[in-house]
């Protein structure tokens, strides 16, 4: 392997010896260890080598897999909703909050039903924790005009307004406070 090593480096980089006179009176030693200088050079230039080609490779792979993996896990995060159990339906519902960063993707979530199921979440959630998902789900999505449209016909002014107030956690009322005016800056009427 150090013999390949060697004559590989040798292949790529040629150069000339500094020191031409002393590699001639050199004990065998000084060879050896200039040759193994030279071979851990070349190891070096050769793992630098294969490492750029894997982080190329990995980043190819990446542009031309991921972009398919988000309309996925965002149908993925949607169907937690469905699922009886609350820790799953946070999970489903942050996913979905951390989605939603433009109006494209906002748009996309109200598409495949997310903000239905994020308002049937809201009115079905029994603690606060899940409660306080939903609404900042539905927060991260009221960014979006459209989006906003979509809710008020789904009808989450009343559902938000039905969400009871706590005390322990005042995220719950900004949040739904947020909310409401976020509708009533679009003109909807939130006295219903």
């Amino acid at each position: 392997m150090r013999a390949l090593a060697a004559h590989f480096n040798s292949l790529l980089f040629k150069r000339r010896p500094w020191n031409v006179q002393s590699r001639y009176f050199s004990s065998f030693n000084g060879k050896a260890a200039d040759e193994a200088s030279r071979e851990q050079e070349a190891e070096r230039k050769i793992g630098w080598l294969l490492k750029l080609f894997f982080a190329g490779t990995a980043t190819f792979v990446a542009y031309q897999f991921f972009p398919y993996m988000g309309d996925n896990l965002m149908h993925q995060s949607v169907s937690l909703l469905h699922v009886k159990d609350p820790l799953f339906k946070r999970m489903g519902a942050s996913r979905l909050a951390r989605f939603a960063i433009d109006d494209q993707r906002r748009m996309k979530i109200v598409e495949i039903g997310g903000a239905q199921e994020l308002l049937n979440m809201l009115g079905s959630a029994r603690d606060e924790r899940t409660q306080k998902e939903a609404l900042k789900a539905l927060s991260t999505l009221s960014k979006s005009d459209e989006a906003v449209k979509a809710l008020h016909n789904a009808g989450a002014i009343s559902v938000i307004k039905s969400t009871p107030d706590t005390f322990e956690d005042a995220e719950i009322g900004a949040y739904k406070s947020n909310l409401l005016k976020r509708f009533q800056d679009l003109r909807y009427d939130i006295s219903s």
